[in-house]
């Protein structure tokens, strides 16, 4: 139960719980099963005589500001597991069919200056440094650099619940993004339940990881990193990369003078508000409360859009989930027989008919 974090869930599904508990009242193997389910854990944990000790295989780093740190909830550590699976699976097809390693993976230190690193990036993206400007909006931005992550070799998976299990919410509180640095497969996942305006923040800062070259899970609480050279390092960076120091500073003098100079700063480099916030913050060039008074007003705008919202078009969105790159190999080697139907339907959590209308409708592909 303190695992799962559904404690009064549980207790409203399960009237008898305390009794099992206690001793008093034997759950049958059937009730055992629904509760594995509920609770989010394997069956065979409940059978053990003490809970074994979880931990990820990568590095978790938290912002903690006079906060309590708690183990990685169940929702992460199975997002973990399932994006694990996938990226076996895309690195040994791609070496498979003799593709080259990224020469970019592990490419830089912490010894690098971050500022030469965002250009490096920039330039394996194919990126010039006022390549935003070109689009209308900052989601417009985003959403071009997501093509260019991918194209680049780089897996993109976006998605806010575990799976596709809609009852599994995965909390943008508990982990922001995560990124599984790998040679041939890079993979990064962003919390797709976390604000879109944060989300471009989350990928640079992955970005940076792979190039480093270390997988890590982070919460990136306010776009600010855990207290750790790693991810200090990764943030300038992220941060860099978005929005340019020096461009910012040259601009400056002028923005300053409006009432409202964040969304200013937006709509210069095309990227979220809070993004622009957070860059000004940390070229001091405004004072943390404004930061915090801004951040906190937005997150409340933008929870209040999200819960007007609809879910959207199925298949749509499983480009999203199961990431555009790994499931265009998935869906060729099924179709030219170097993959079974079973397993990619285990790869992508898309089963029958539902696994060909996904291939059909996002890649043209009858399989």
């Amino acid at each position: 139960m303190q695992r799962s974090g559904r404690q009064n869930e549980l207790e409203r599904r399960f009237p008898r719980l305390p009794q099992w508990i206690d001793g008093s009242v034997q759950p049958t193997v059937r009730q055992l099963e629904t509760f594995a389910k509920a609770a989010a854990v394997p069956f065979g944990y409940l059978l053990l005589p003490t809970p074994p000790e979880e931990q990820l295989a990568i590095p978790y780093f938290r912002t903690v500001d006079d906060q309590p740190t708690h183990p990685p909830n169940p929702d992460l550590l199975d997002t973990v597991h399932q994006m694990q699976r996938r990226q076996e699976w895309l690195r040994e097809y791609l070496v498979d069919q003799e593709a080259d390693p990224l020469p970019f993976v592990r490419s830089v230190t912490l010894r690098d200056d971050p500022i030469d690193v965002a250009q490096r990036i920039r330039a394996t993206l194919n990126l010039e440094d006022t390549w935003a400007s070109r689009y209308a909006t900052w989601e417009d931005a985003l959403r071009a650099l997501q093509d260019r992550i991918d194209a680049a070799g780089i897996s993109v998976v976006i998605n806010g619940v575990v799976g596709n299990n809609t009852k599994r919410k995965l909390d943008p509180a508990d982990f922001r993004g995560f990124v599984l640095v790998d040679e041939y497969a890079p993979l990064v996942f962003v919390n797709g339940a976390d604000a879109k305006a944060a989300q471009m923040f989350t990928l640079a800062h992955e970005l940076a990881h792979i190039w480093l070259g270390k997988s890590a899970a982070f919460d990136l609480r306010e776009l600010r990193p855990a207290d750790n050279d790693m991810e200090l390092f990764c943030n300038q960076i992220a941060a860099e990369f978005l929005v340019s120091e020096q461009r910012l500073r040259q601009l400056w003098p002028t923005i300053s003078h409006n009432p409202d100079p964040i969304p200013v700063v937006a709509r210069q480099f095309k990227v979220s508000s809070i993004v622009a916030a957070r860059r000004l913050l940390d070229l001091s060039l405004i004072t943390k409360s404004d930061f915090l008074d801004f951040y906190r007003a937005r997150q409340a705008y933008n929870q209040a859009k999200k819960d007007d919202k609809g879910g959207g078009d199925f298949y749509r969105n499983q480009n999203m989930r199961v990431g555009k790159r790994f499931g265009e190999f998935v869906v060729r080697a099924t179709k030219e027989g170097d993959l079974l139907y079973s397993e990619a339907y285990r790869l992508t959590g898309l089963y029958g008919d539902t696994f060909r209308r996904y291939a059909q409708s996002a890649f043209g592909v009858s399989v």
